[in-house]
């Protein structure tokens, strides 16, 4: 009988750098998981077991995740997650920290593990025309390609392609409405040959693709990978992105060849600052920043203000406060 190649044998965990000890995966897969609340606890109990924290999404139609840990740990964790008979071999993207991005491990139940809110949709049955990065730059320069980033608005902010459609919207369950509105007038007026659509790491482009088939569009591409791959494969002068991207860990943004980026996180209102917003009188860390200091209660800046001088006693102490960053999903 055959064995299947551990991941140690094929070596998919790379080695991570002297200057930065700590993989990071971004995981998923579309697939029938018709008794996924069963896999909760021994998943967890793996995880904790093999050393790694960030979290886990699980939902009748498959596994999402990003996770952060050594890379034995890696190892040991991803081979018991591919041994489920439902999940078996996963596509994987990995980049590297200095320190655990994350403070603990979690795996959430969901309806969906990434939520459109469109039950009808099914990834595991139909999707768009996968594009390699190394040949997105010749679909999205066809002027007969209409590109439309699938990300939140304050994702498009801070970095995207050049002349992406921005939906604007601030979650994922609004794409829908996004594309009975403004994409097919869009469409009816422009009538590009082709839809070529990216997202962070390639989940919410499975779905919004097969999203836009059900509907009807034809001539739907989303690169593999999503911008996390493209910004691994093509740098310098041959790379279309502008600006950094949002990334759903303490990195808050990369950039070329996945480096750290210059973004920073607002814990009041979870949105990404830039090095100039940090100058500005509104900010004061962990408490307000010029997105938020105009919505924030009273009460909120005080409960804020406690949390922050809890996290900054913590740090003091040489410990981590839970509070000062929680791990998040695209959404």
């Amino acid at each position: 009988m055959n064995k299947t190649p551990s991941l140690t044998e094929t070596n998919k965990v790379p080695h991570p750098p002297a200057d930065r000890p700590v993989v990071i995966v971004a995981l998923y897969k579309f697939t029938s998981l018709p008794e996924f609340e069963t896999l909760r606890s021994p998943l967890q109990t793996a995880a904790r077991k093999a050393g790694v924290r960030g979290t886990i999404l699980l939902a009748h139609e498959g596994v999402n995740g990003t996770l952060a840990g050594s890379r034995d740990a890696l190892i040991s964790f991803l081979d018991r997650l591919e041994r489920e008979p439902r999940i078996g071999a996963l596509e994987y993207k990995f980049s590297f920290a200095e320190e655990q991005p994350f403070y603990r491990m979690k795996v959430r139940l969901k309806k969906e593990i990434v939520t459109l809110g469109q039950p009808a949709v099914d990834p595991t049955n139909t999707v768009g025309t996968y594009v390699d990065p190394s040949d997105w730059n010749s679909l999205i320069n066809d002027p007969d390609t209409l590109v439309i980033d699938t990300r939140n608005d304050y994702e498009v902010s801070i970095g995207t392609f050049e002349n992406a459609v921005n939906p604007e919207t601030s979650s994922f369950r609004e794409f829908a409405d996004f594309v009975e509105e403004k994409l097919k007038p869009l469409i009816e007026d422009k009538k590009p040959k082709n839809i070529a659509m990216f997202c962070t790491g390639g989940i919410r482009c499975e779905k919004s693709t097969s999203y836009l088939l059900q509907e009807g569009f034809e001539n739907v591409f989303h690169l593999k990978g999503g911008i996390l791959k493209y910004l691994e494969t093509v740098s310098g002068d041959n790379s279309k992105w502008q600006g950094e991207c949002f990334v759903f860990d303490e990195r808050v943004s990369v950039g070329p060849d996945l480096q750290p980026g210059s973004y920073d996180m607002c814990h009041a209102c979870r949105m990404p600052i830039s090095p100039e917003e940090k100058q500005s009188a509104a900010y004061r860390p962990g408490i307000s920043c010029p997105k938020c200091i105009d919505k924030l209660s009273d009460t909120q800046i005080e409960r804020f203000s406690e949390r922050q001088k809890q996290v900054e006693l913590a740090k003091q102490r040489g410990e981590a406060h839970i509070g000062s960053f929680q791990n998040m999903e695209e959404s």
